[in-house]
């Protein structure tokens, strides 16, 4: 056991804990049954401070990395430290896809789950953990293989939870099936922001994936521009070669931190009009490789070292429909604070799942990566949370860094029942976090 300084994705909130390495599921019983206070760790995608605890015990599922065989029906059994790239260069040459991806594949399939991670495609397939059969949860109590049907509770009361009923240790999964490695994507440019939202609602239920770039740094006759990329996988008769290649590894890399400052309402200003004016106004059925469309970023690695020594604050909120309008209340208050939002990305929801702490609400959801050094950036935030809890919206807290504790319960109406549940498999509230205790979830 090591002494390590954790940070989240935004490289905000640093705090220093022992870590654990446990490769078994039976490792993981022995480090609960010492009741130290712990939380699980996968990759460290979470943006703010959810999976990492000061002074406590930092348990990493990395050493938890079987791979089952993929069935005939694209059912696999994978260990919580497998990450997505990890089964996508197993299943995509078997012609299998993950039903639901974030915009990374450095993502394990514990955190995945902990996290209830979401894609392009809610609005169609729900989030991840819609597509889990069962998993195994090592709680403070016990371990248990739970589904939807065996002990619901316990399943979906550790869906989005951020590991705080347990460890996940393994998961079932059912795959997609895909004939090529491409997804025909359709792409439009927008003037404004109620041009973009009008586009989604009316046809996004025609595409498997949907999602917008929108710039948050204009305003007036182009507030909230926006890119539209849309797209369906393409079957083996829509291209002349087909192919069904895994994902390579990134052939770039940002070897140190960027200077403080180098993301600036100017420079981000610059970025977005070169970004807009590169885009097609309109392109139809263009093949797009599978790791191009949805994981971008990966191409770079350490691509948040860009943010600088200071980091940044993903803010990512949802709305329901008959409160559309706060999307643009957000930008046109981003803009006008001159608060830079380096990459803002808009997607539809669908209904969220059982989970007491499902994020998505039907509607809509904006995420915002925000450069941590403007002096009016935290009162912003504020100012943001405040439209949100009007909107009787909520943050995804597998982003969060800096949400108020006494906005929690507003946010997440079904609180209780999590803490009904927590109480039942961790009655010491041995499973905690530094989000937990900043939000005031558990005390310990």
């Amino acid at each position: 056991m090591t002494r390590a300084t954790f940070f989240g994705w935004g490289h905000t909130s640093a705090s220093v804990a022992s870590l654990a390495n446990p490769d078994s599921e039976q490792a993981v019983r022995e480090q609960l049954a010492t009741t130290s206070p712990m939380i699980a760790r996968g990759l460290g995608r979470s943006y703010g401070d959810a999976a990492q605890l000061s002074g406590g015990l930092v348990l990493s599922n990395l050493g938890l990395r079987d791979v089952g065989d993929i069935d005939d029906k694209g059912v696999v059994t994978l260990g919580a430290g497998v990450s997505v790239d990890d089964l996508l260069r197993v299943s995509i040459p078997q012609g299998w896809f993950i039903p639901v991806t974030p915009g990374t594949r450095q993502v394990t399939i514990g955190g995945a789950i902990a996290a209830d991670v979401h894609g392009k495609n809610h609005h169609r397939d729900g989030s991840f953990a819609n597509h889990v059969r069962e998993m195994n949860v090592a709680t403070p109590t016990g371990t248990f293989r739970v589904s939807p049907s065996n002990d619901p509770d316990l399943f979906w009361g550790t869906v989005g939870a951020m590991g705080l009923t347990g460890v996940i240790t393994s998961a079932t999964i059912q795959l997609l099936r895909i004939e090529t490695d491409q997804i025909l994507v359709d792409t439009q440019r927008f003037a404004h922001l109620d041009q973009v939202m009008a586009a989604m609602a009316e046809r996004d239920h025609l595409y498997h994936y949907s999602v917008a770039w929108v710039d948050c740094m204009t305003r007036g006759a182009h507030m909230g521009r926006a890119i539209l990329t849309r797209g369906n996988h393409a079957a083996a008769s829509d291209l002349e070669e087909v192919n069904l290649t895994a994902p390579r590894n990134a052939r770039l890399g940002v070897p140190f931190d960027a200077p403080s400052g180098l993301l600036n309402p100017l420079s981000v200003r610059v970025f977005n009009e070169l970004w807009y004016r590169s885009a097609p106004k309109d392109r139809e059925r263009e093949p797009q490789g599978l790791s191009a469309f949805f994981h971008p970023l990966d191409g770079v690695r350490d691509w948040n070292r860009l943010y600088g020594k200071r980091g940044f604050v993903q803010y990512q909120f949802c709305v329901a429909d008959a409160a559309s309008d706060t999307i643009g209340n957000v930008i046109n208050h981003l803009s006008s604070s001159r608060v830079a939002s380096f990459l803002a990305v808009l997607k539809r929801f669908g209904p969220g799942n059982a989970s007491p702490l499902s994020f998505p609400i039907p509607g809509w959801t904006l995420a915002l990566d925000l450069p941590v050094g403007a002096p009016s950036l935290p009162g912003v935030l504020d100012d943001l949370d405040e439209m949100v809890l009007n909107a009787q919206g909520r943050i995804y807290l597998a982003k969060d860094a800096r949400l108020a504790p006494e906005h929690l319960r507003t946010m997440y109406p079904r609180l209780d029942e999590f803490l009904a549940l927590k109480s039942r498999v961790d009655p010491a509230n041995q499973m905690t976090s530094d989000l937990a205790r900043r939000l005031q979830i558990v005390g310990k």
